[in-house]
């Protein structure tokens, strides 16, 4: 691993690789819509859909058969704190579970006909004996940012990098889409920290109950927030130092997979606030990469809806889920691969012997 600052060459030059969307591609996937059986833009959302994931995989019409959802898990340190309800063991039991084929997002995976990549980022426990994880363990949960750094500048780079590496494997492997999903207890903490950063917004307007605080636990998880971005001093224009001051391995690995799939130019949706952070991370690194993002939802946490403004991003569901896991981007890929089929195989008014007067 080669650095030159808080930068490897693998980030670089995969950075390097990510370009505009497919021009040609999407006035080709323009003029097919326009010309399938239905009043022009009469789908909405799903017309526009087709033509960004058209410019994305620079084909008309894109593919959408092989599918995935990379679930990433760490544990973060910051728990010390007595920031949430849930015991930090639940990491590893969701982990157990994800591989079972229990959770959420194995019924929506099965559902929708994409596979479930699970991923051991950082889980602070040995994960060893349990049958399909991946394991890219960069350290047993990170550090308690409240204290110091979550993580080293080495540690932040070697996330990223897994990222990068595990998207580029399993584009072999066939890959027309992928979604972002994480577990990690502790997480909403470290992403409403970025989200602040980030945004520039007060820890206040972007900090939620997590997995349900009460009004006395939410004012101590600000304070906490708001005494780790005293102690490490993150700022917006260093995006990697703020993913290392405050962020989590597995946000880490997931900023990793968004840079990895836009430069193989395939499509990358991302789920809820974690994921979204690491979207506020990866854009600052690649502004051009929100073009391969797509928004699955708008969860709960008022941070998300923040992010996403400040991407300039139009979540596709609002359901007011809260889960992560990958469950939203499930249903956002659910939602892409319905575009993808309308635009092939939806018939042309020339096709369908349709008459057009009126149109």
């Amino acid at each position: 691993m080669a650095l030159t600052g808080l930068m490897s060459e693998l980030i670089a030059s995969t950075i390097e690789k990510i370009g505009p969307l497919d021009q040609l591609a999407m006035r080709e996937a323009r003029a097919r819509q326009n010309r399938l059986t239905k009043p022009p833009g009469s789908l909405g959302r799903l017309e526009e859909l087709s033509v960004q994931l058209a410019g994305i995989q620079g084909k008309s019409p894109p593919r959408s058969k092989d599918k995935a959802v990379i679930v990433m898990a760490g544990d973060h340190g910051v728990v010390a704190e007595k920031i949430g309800n849930w015991p930090q063991a639940v990491t590893t039991q969701m982990v157990a579970n994800f591989l079972r084929g229990g959770a959420g997002i194995n019924v929506i995976a099965r559902q929708i006909g994409a596979r479930v990549i699970v991923v051991d980022m950082g889980v602070a426990a040995n994960l060893g004996q349990y049958a399909g994880l991946i394991s890219r363990k960069v350290g047993y949960g990170t550090g308690n940012m409240a204290e110091g750094p979550a993580m080293t500048s080495l540690q932040a780079v070697e996330a990223v990098e897994a990222g990068i590496e595990l998207v580029t494997r399993e584009a072999g492997k066939g890959l027309d889409i992928v979604g972002t999903g994480d577990m990690g207890i502790g997480n909403t903490t470290a992403s409403s920290a970025i989200c602040a950063v980030m945004t520039g917004r007060l820890v206040a307007e972007v900090t939620g109950r997590g997995t349900g605080l009460t009004d006395e636990q939410l004012q101590h998880k600000i304070a906490v927030i708001e005494r780790a971005l005293a102690v490490n001093q993150p700022e917006a224009v260093q995006p990697m130092a703020v993913l290392s001051k405050v962020g989590g391995f597995e946000i880490a690995g997931l900023v990793g997979v968004m840079l990895g799939g836009a430069a193989r130019r395939i499509p990358v949706v991302i789920d809820g606030f974690i994921s979204g952070a690491a979207a506020l991370i990866a854009t600052a690194l690649s502004p051009g990469l929100k073009d391969y993002l797509i928004a699955a939802h708008l969860s709960a946490e008022p941070g998300h809806r923040i992010l996403l403004e400040h991407l300039q991003m139009e979540p596709l569901l609002s359901l007011n889920m809260r889960l992560g896991e990958g469950t939203g981007a499930a249903l956002g890929i659910y939602l892409a691969e319905t575009a993808t089929r309308i635009l092939a195989e939806m018939a042309t008014f020339d096709e369908a012997g349709v008459s057009e007067e009126g149109r």
